[in-house]
């Protein structure tokens, strides 16, 4: 098994740096963008076959020591009946404005969150089959909140600092 990543993070001593590329799926590379003009942003997040393609494009081309997933911090949005559009960074049509628009969400279980996560994280696990270790990452509550406020990305995030002084429960 490649274990170098998780050595150096234990701060292990290591025959190398562990190398890994920082933008998932190296969208450079030209198998991704040939992947892209077939497929939408969103097909890719939302097909596990598609995305476990495209997380291992890197280490099929390199030597990588880690692979990073190929998702979008917006997945678990669906699960809140949420609607994200890309044009091309994430767009919501109904933002959350209110205190009584947090509450109205649904509470969904573990296994209803981001499904298609799941599925390409365990075509990714088995397709590495040790040779590299698999990085997943997901959107921090403030950050998914931010997106869900805000409807969009935006500079300081005005109206989800706005939401959170006027409503404490929020």
């Amino acid at each position: 098994m490649n274990d170098l990543l998780l050595r150096a993070l234990r701060c292990e001593p290591t025959e190398r740096r562990p190398l890994w590329l920082m933008r998932q799926a190296g969208r450079i590379l030209p198998e991704y963008r040939a992947l892209r003009a077939q497929h939408s942003f969103e097909e890719l997040c939302a097909d596990p076959d598609l995305a476990a393609e495209v997380t291992l494009l890197p280490l099929d081309r390199f030597p990588m020591d880690a692979a990073i997933v190929f998702a979008d911090l917006m997945s678990p949005a669906a699960a809140l009946g949420v609607d994200v559009r890309f044009e091309p960074g994430p767009r919501i049509d109904k933002p959350i404005r209110t205190a009584a628009d947090i509450r109205a969400l649904p509470r969904p279980g573990a296994g209803e969150i981001a499904p298609e996560v799941m599925a390409t994280l365990g075509r990714v696990k088995e397709a590495l089959a040790g040779r590299a270790v698999l990085i997943g990452f997901a959107g921090a509550p403030w950050s998914l909140g931010a997106y869900l406020v805000e409807g969009r990305g935006a500079p300081g995030f005005p109206r989800m600092r706005a939401l959170l002084e006027s409503d404490g429960v929020a």
